[in-house]
């Protein structure tokens, strides 16, 4: 969160969340989402990797890693946009395994996007009213008999135009959405994702791409989403707004999921430290490499040790190639006589003599009068 951007008015976070020891993994009271050994591989790459993770109810979980940790992947497997390996979940109790995203967000479960997915050709209004679920007028044959469903059109306007006017874009409703700002699309992703009452919002990295200026407006909207009763899941980088608004938060590091609890304690805990900032975060590398004067800790010598173990390493790999060249085998004369037989240290030698002969036969011929030439047999004759 920008430092000129104050932060959001404190509000009474949700506690006891979990059932015993704070781990990994750990048991949740009332879990809206579980998820049992998912993995997804791409090629060789593992990008997902959970063995068990529970999201609570009725609370804002954050989830947090590091570029690559799994985050967004995590979130398309479980909203079935993307298909695991291996591995299943289920949604206030009901499998999601193999089930399609569109029926996901109809069980209500809804979700938006780090690159906005909002429709540029349609105005605000009508980017909200698709949102809206079970509308009459979408089947063929009813769609062709207005008077069927233009009461239902009637009411889904007016809850458009109360979400647009919560979210400060009633003023922009006859506007096409693709002049709208970053900020203002991410408000819009947002107000249409509730057109369909959710139970659960997923919101992926919902401040980036965002003014300052709109970023107190989108704490106060993620912080309503609780307070009207849903269960909010968001990726995000800004620790200073996870530290603000989450009642829990799990983090993520190359597909697995390293540690989890309140803000204030998994801040702490050195896997995240590790995760953010590197295992050796505190050794002076300067010290470690020799290029500076200083003093190391137990845990910097044995860097330095292994830096030099690698290092040996790396100059004898380096020194072989250069003996085995200065060190050609001698060829055995009868060997080399006999037509047929190629050896290796032959073959640069007969690679430069073809080179050669190439060369002369390209090149152009120049007359001479030495004897012997075309020239001087002809004064001959």
């Amino acid at each position: 969160m920008s430092a000129d951007v104050a932060p959001p008015t404190p509000r009474p976070k949700s506690t006891g969340l979990h059932k015993g020891e704070i781990r990994p993994g750990v048991e949740k009271v009332d879990p809206i989402i579980v998820a049992d050994g998912v993995k997804r591989v791409f090629g060789g790459l593992t990008a997902v990797d959970v063995d068990h993770l529970e999201i609570p109810r009725n609370a804002i979980t954050a989830l947090i890693g590091p570029n690559g940790a799994g985050k967004t992947t995590l979130f398309n497997l479980l909203t079935g946009f993307d298909k695991p390996n291996e591995g299943d979940w289920s949604f206030d109790g009901q499998n999601l395994a193999g089930i399609p995203a569109f029926k996901t967000a109809r069980m209500g479960q809804v979700r938006t996007f780090q690159l906005t997915k909002s429709l540029g050709l349609l105005t605000v209004l009508e980017n909200m009213k698709l949102g809206a679920p079970g509308q009459g007028g979408e089947k063929i044959w009813r769609g062709i008999l207005p008077f069927l469903w233009k009461r239902q059109e009637a009411q889904i306007e007016e809850k458009a135009r109360g979400l647009l006017e919560r979210f400060k874009l009633d003023a922009k409703e006859k506007d096409f959405a693709a002049s709208l700002s970053g900020g203002q699309r991410k408000l819009l992703e947002m107000a249409r994702a509730l057109m369909s009452d959710p139970t659960l919002v997923m919101l992926d990295e919902p401040m980036a791409g965002v003014n300052p200026a709109l970023t107190q407006s989108l704490l106060d909207h993620i912080l309503d989403l609780k307070d009207l009763g849903m269960t909010v899941l968001f990726v995000e980088h800004d620790m200073h707004m996870v530290r603000h608004i989450a009642d829990w938060v799990v983090v993520m590091a190359e597909g697995k999921v390293v540690a989890e609890g309140p803000p204030d304690t998994v801040m702490k805990e050195q896997a995240v430290i590790d995760a953010y900032l590197g295992a050796h975060q505190d050794v002076d590398l300067g010290v470690v490499t020799g290029r500076y004067e200083g003093e190391l800790t137990a845990e910097g010598e044995e860097l330095a040790a292994q830096a030099h173990e690698l290092q040996e390493v790396v100059e004898a790999d380096a020194a072989t190639p250069a003996s085995d060249e200065t060190s050609a085998p001698e060829v055995p004369a009868s060997d080399a006589s006999q037509p047929g037989i190629a050896t290796d240290a032959a073959a640069p030698v007969s690679r430069r003599s073809a080179a050669a002969e190439r060369a002369a036969a390209s090149a152009p011929a120049e007359p001479t009068d030495a004897p012997g030439s075309t020239h001087s047999t002809e004064e001959n004759k």
